[in-house]
């Protein structure tokens, strides 16, 4: 007699801490979210640095970046000193639903932050921001088509940031309307092994009106908890969901890092160029628009908090040989530390890459990774000339506090150990040993 079918359930929630989950819960306006709640809420530390595209990918691979080559949304071109965006196809480790498939299980993902170009799988894979196109974001192509019918949102328009809280409320329900129309065609009646869903409207919300979701006395804290109710209706759905499912079945819910409010913005790049260490062209057209100047630099940045030196092994014009770069980092370390900002220190620790990374992709780490206190949000853009500052947001990611719930109680320390936790539920052999892919990039 066959074993019966075990489900995994996986919710995820972007950029929610669980202290200010609790204390939306408390509030009475979230019902759902204190249903997810007592399913034995705990926090998990974010892969740094704290983005979405680091931390999923960490959770996805089970790995941590120094194995799966994600560290940001942009990358450097290594010849040309050329920013560009990161997708999937930089993903150097063995993801969930890939080895889902392999296993000969049937995954079905809704909404996966930077998962596309998509791959074939056994199921349904819906990528989420940063892709536009349906072409590239959804796999079986059929299913595109559908969505397409259905009027689906990838990504909530944030132009008007926190000028416009009707303007973005109306966007974040359309986006969450999308999800739930994708969660109604692939559930099918319980047809997967894995299914997960991940909701993004809260990091929206959040980097623009983070005061108003926290501040009981803010004025738009009102309208931000009605918008946080219709989220909180799709939470109940996907609990309401997985309840009615037959056991065997776990369910896991987790954010990809905390959020805090923002004091203000440190644009390391600006640090750089003023101790002389960043030499750029004037002109830039816009914030990653990098005109750097190679012969001339020593360091640049990359959002939020990496810092490259300008290695000769590593880039096509570097000034600077490996055990040279070693001694720089260190020094830069110490200097970065001492930076205080209003009275206080800028930083609340910063790393050497070998510190910690590990695995076939740390030659593509930063050489040094910044970590903010609380409330300071690391910036390295191409068209700054002030250090500090504020530019339209009002929430900063935080890599502490991130959300995280198992039924069956796990504790697991960081995204990465959360994504293996996952997989030894599905039951998935560990993954071959990872290729290394030769130092070009």
């Amino acid at each position: 007699m066959s074993q019966p079918r075990k489900r995994t359930v996986v919710l995820g929630l972007d950029g929610l801490p669980r202290t200010l989950a609790q204390s939306l819960a408390a509030t009475g306006r979230l019902p759902n979210l204190a249903r997810l709640l007592a399913i034995d809420a705990a926090s998990i530390e974010a892969e740094l640095p704290e983005l979405s595209p680091v931390n999923w990918t960490s959770f996805l691979t089970a790995a941590n970046p120094g194995r799966h080559g994600v560290y940001g949304f942009v990358g450097i071109d290594s010849a040309s000193y050329r920013l560009g965006p990161v997708d999937a196809s930089a993903i150097a480790a063995p993801t969930l639903m890939g080895r889902a498939t392999e296993a000969g299980l049937v995954a079905k993902m809704v909404n996966i932050p930077c998962a596309a170009p998509v791959s074939p799988l056994s199921g349904a894979i819906i990528a989420g921001f940063p892709e536009t196109d349906l072409a590239r974001a959804v796999f079986p192509p059929e299913l595109a088509q559908n969505l397409k019918l259905a009027g689906y949102r990838i990504e909530a328009d944030t132009t008007k940031g926190a000028a416009d809280f009707d303007g973005l409320a109306r966007q974040l329900r359309a986006t969450l309307a999308s999800r739930r129309a994708a969660l109604e065609m692939l559930w099918a009646g319980g047809e997967f092994d894995l299914f997960m869903i991940v909701l993004t409207e809260t990091d929206r919300l959040f980097h623009f009106f983070f005061p108003a979701v926290a501040r009981p006395e803010h004025r738009l804290h009102g309208p931000a908890l009605d918008l946080l109710a219709d989220w909180d209706k799709l939470i109940g759905l996907v609990l309401d969901r997985y309840e009615a499912l037959p056991g065997p079945k776990r369910f896991f819910a987790l954010a990809d890092h905390g959020f805090t409010e923002l004091e203000t913005e440190f644009d390391l790049n600006v640090w750089l160029a003023g101790k002389g260490l960043l030499r750029v062209e004037p002109g830039a057209t816009g914030e990653y628009d990098a005109r750097i100047v190679p012969h001339h630099t020593a360091a640049f940045a990359l959002d939020p908090g990496r810092v490259y030196i300008n290695i000769k092994e590593r880039f096509a014009r570097g000034v600077f040989h490996e055990h040279v770069a070693e001694k720089l980092a260190e020094d830069l370390r110490g200097e970065l530390l001492a930076i205080v900002h209003d009275g206080r220190p800028v930083m609340e620790a910063v790393h050497l890459r070998g510190e910690i990374y590990a695995g076939p992709q740390l030659h593509r780490a930063p050489d040094v990774v910044c970590v903010p206190r609380q409330g300071v949000s690391l910036t390295a853009k191409y068209n700054r000339t002030e250090l500090t500052g504020h530019y339209g947001r009002f929430g900063c990611h935080s890599p502490h506090d991130a959300l995280w719930c198992d039924s069956e109680g796990s504790r697991p320390a960081r995204t990465s150990d959360a994504g293996a936790v996952v997989a030894a539920s599905l039951g998935l052999p560990e993954p071959k040993e990872f290729p290394w892919i030769s130092p070009t990039n």
